[in-house]
This record gives C-alpha cells, structure tokens and sequence, in this order.
C-alpha cells in the first residue's frame, strides 16, 4: 500500500526546508548541514576463555585440543565474515576480564567461552557490570556455569547463551555481537516524511537506542545529482534490467531509462553519504523523474537496505538482517487466505539476490507501478517455490515482531495487487490475521501492515540477538 504523495503535498505538510518534524527536531540533521562519517570500520569482539583448560578427563571442563579448535575456527570467521576484528584473550580473575575490556573497548560485545568448571562465574563480574552484550559458548560436559547466562539475562543482562559441540556456532555468536556495534557506526539517509512507529520516526530516539545517525536529504539537492547522471551509464543500467528480464510487460524506454537514472542516482547518493540505509517518504512523488524500485533494489542486492513509503521500522529491520545474516530484506504488505492457512506478501520493489551479496539473481519481469495505472518501471521478483522465510519487523525500537513460513505458491505474472508476491504457507493463518500487529499502539495503515521477509529460517538467532539488544520477539501467529 502506497499513499500518494507528491512535492507539493510534501511541501505543504512543513516538513521541507529544515522545518521542525514531529517528535523530531531536523533543524540539525540535514545531510547538507552533517559531514558524511568514515565507511564502517571492523566490529571489535573481545573473546575470552575463561579458566584452565583440562587435560584430565575426569574432570569438567575443555582439553586444549578443543580450546586450539574453538580459536582455529574462530580465526576462520574472522577472515572470512572480514568486517570483524577479534581481540582473543584468556581469564582467570576478574582482573585479567577488566584488562582485556580496556584493549577491546568501553563498550565491546564479548564472546565467552568457558574451558574450566565454574571459572566463568568467578571472572565474568566487570563484563556484567559495563555495557558489554555477551554471548556465553558452552562445549558439552565444559561445566557447569552455562547455567548463569539466562540468569544474568534475567537479572537484565544483555547476555544469551550458545551451548552446543557445533563450532560453526561460533560464527553465528560472532555475526550476532557485531549487529550492535554496526548499529552504532550506520547512517542511515532519509528523504522525509519518515513514517512508522514514534520511536522509530525520531532520529534522537533512534540514536540513543541504537547508535545510528539519520541525515535529511532535501529532493532538491537529489534532483542535482540526478541531472549529472552519465548518459552512458543510464543506457547500460537500462540495458542490464532489459536484457536479464523474463519479460517487459508495461514500461517502455523512457520509463526504464528514468527507473535507470534514479538507480544510479542513489547508489551515488549513498556512496557520497557513507551511508548504510535510505529511506524515502515521498517515493510515489517520484514519477515524474523516475520510480526508485529498481534503485531499491540495486541498494539491497548491493547490501544497503532501502525501505520505500518512509518506513523507518521496516528499515531498521532491514539493517538488521544485513547486519546479522548477509541477507536483503523484501519489505512488503500483508494479506491472508485462511483457506489455504496462507500469508500473502506483495510490494513494488524487491531485491533479486535473497541468498546475499554473492547469490544469484531471481527472475523477474518489468512491469508498470500497480497503483499507478501501470505506470513508471518496477520489479516483479519471482522467488523460490519451497523457500522457508523469516518474516519480522522490529517496532518501537524494543520488540520485534517475527514468524516463518514456506513459499507455496508464485504468480507468473502479477494481476491484482503490488507486483511482486508470494505466498506463504504459516503455521495458523487464521491466529496470525487475529493477532496481527497486537504490540502496535497506532492505527497507521502502513505501521500496521508492513513486514521484512528473508530467506532461512531465523526466529532462534532473532531471540538470541533481541538479548543482546535489550529487545522483546513477539511471536505473530
């Protein structure tokens, strides 16, 4: 669902020229007025292991074997995952925990892992008493203290607990402790009015929560660049969408090559910002110049989320995905057919590579903007029949609204509703539609409706990540 709104209405709602938003003061936060800040430096982790290792086998605790194991593979996620930088250390008193805090940083996310009975309890007091989220890896039979982890969360802790033999674990616990920090180094560029949740529409709420910067950009500066757009570019950007698509149905060449325009526009835009995320309110003001749906998903397959209509919860959603999983986000609406125990998902703009960065693209066809008469050029993504998805929003800036599904059924071509859709097979269809979006306080159509759809099954990392957050996961149906 998309609600029209073109420069002048835009103009008329005094948002435009610096003019104070509500709950939200933007005379401070136009690009134009923020240097951009440096491109994201690696996440700091501070690993620890705690205690002695065991050489003797009737006792509880790790053999250095497996401590020599758990670092090899832990050196491989480092290299591997490339934007992390891992400080590894060990501890036997809270002074060596303290010691190694200060090299890692006042607020570095810690990795645990304990390789002596009961050690981790005696050393793990200046970890829980500073701003550090925690994740606690625990070996089978290597004590007794993964017990303490949910306490100390309890207890209001940002801390959760991995007890498994699987050392791929530890790349999971890794990917996780870096969401924070990224949050805290991102910028995210809107194109206002920013829509969704009070929390999530307040650039100060949003960096006291999370640590991330929203900068305004004024349309016209964007219009500038746009008009410095190389020709040459714009013709082999159209002719990439024209060439891999399975159809062209609506658009012709001057809807493509405006869709082109703006494409490379933005990327550029993100590129001079430095930024992680965009967010455009007035997207279906854009017609005239272009539609950004294929702009949108340039952005996501590219690793920058990007939310269409504003919406700064689907956004940081988004973010989070990326950050935690490599994976874009397709943010779309909801519908239900509890004939089918069904969830249908559909929007008008997608990205094509689900798997990540490195994955192929889906097929897709060109079409018209469903809500426009058909006009402009947007993707229809046609996503993977039998494909399990986590379907989330994270609102208010303290829950995150989740479920999972599997993909059953994928039009050939769109005929009703935004183009691109799937739909969802979920475990209680008819539950789902009745407790739909309980945790929201607001009667905003857009609020209400909107999810973030990615490939693979993640409710567990969800839960885990929402602790080290400080976050609550409501789970939807």
């Amino acid at each position: 669902m998309c609600d029209h709104c073109n420069r002048r209405e835009f103009l008329q709602t005094g948002i435009a020229g610096g003019v104070m938003l509500a709950g939200a003061n933007w005379a401070h936060a136009w690009a134009s007025q923020i240097p951009p800040v440096a491109p994201l430096q690696k996440s700091r982790i501070c690993v620890i292991f705690t205690g002695t290792p065991v050489s003797d086998d009737r006792n509880w605790g790790a053999h250095p074997a497996l401590v020599d194991a758990m670092k090899t593979r832990l050196l491989k996620a480092e290299k591997e995952l490339g934007n992390i930088e891992l400080l590894i250390g060990e501890s036997r008193s809270p002074q060596q925990t303290a010691a190694l805090l200060e090299k890692a940083g006042p607020t570095a996310p810690v990795l645990t892992i304990n390789v002596e009975n009961f050690a981790l309890t005696r050393v793990v007091a200046p970890v829980l008493d500073g701003p550090h989220p925690m994740v606690v890896f625990s070996l089978p039979a290597s004590g007794h203290d993964w017990m303490y982890a949910h306490r100390w969360a309890r207890q209001g802790h940002r801390v959760t607990l991995l007890a498994s033999g699987d050392y791929d674990e530890l790349e999971r616990a890794l990917r996780l402790l870096r969401v924070p920090v990224m949050m805290q180094n991102t910028r995210i560029v809107l194109f206002p009015p920013a829509r969704g949740t009070a929390p999530a529409q307040s650039p100060d709420e949003v960096k006291k929560r999370l640590g991330a910067d929203v900068v305004a950009v004024e349309e016209k500066l964007f219009d500038e660049m746009l008009s410095t757009v190389d020709d040459k570019a714009v013709r082999t950007e159209t002719d990439r969408w024209r060439e891999d698509a399975k159809q062209i149905i609506e658009p012709n060449a001057e809807d493509i090559a405006k869709a082109a325009r703006i494409s490379i526009a933005l990327q550029r835009l993100m590129e001079q910002q430095n930024a992680q995320g965009l967010a455009v309110g007035t997207c279906m003001g854009w017609l005239p110049k272009g539609f950004p749906c294929l702009g949108f998903a340039r952005l996501r397959d590219r690793g920058i989320p990007a939310a269409c209509e504003g919406d700064m919860d689907s956004l940081l959603t988004m973010l989070l995905f990326e950050y935690a999983f490599d994976r874009p986000g397709f943010q779309g609406n909801a519908t239900f057919d509890t004939s089918r125990n069904a969830l249908w998902t559909a929007h008008c703009t997608a990205p094509l590579k689900m798997d990540g960065r490195n994955g192929e693209d889906a097929p897709y066809l060109l079409r018209g903007h469903s809500e426009v008469a058909g006009s402009g050029c947007v993707p229809e993504v046609q996503y993977r029949l039998g494909q399990t998805v986590t379907r989330a929003k994270m609102v208010n800036l303290d829950t995150i609204l989740a479920s999972t599904g599997k993909i059953i059924d994928v039009p050939e071509k769109a005929v009703h509703g935004c183009r691109t859709q799937i739909v969802t097979e979920v475990r209680d269809a008819a539950k789902m539609a009745s407790d739909w979006s309980m945790a929201l306080d607001t009667e905003d159509a857009m609020t209400l409706l909107h999810r973030v759809v990615v490939y693979g099954d993640h409710l567990d990392s969800l839960r885990h990540l929402a602790r080290l957050m400080d976050m609550k996961v409501a789970i939807e149906g």
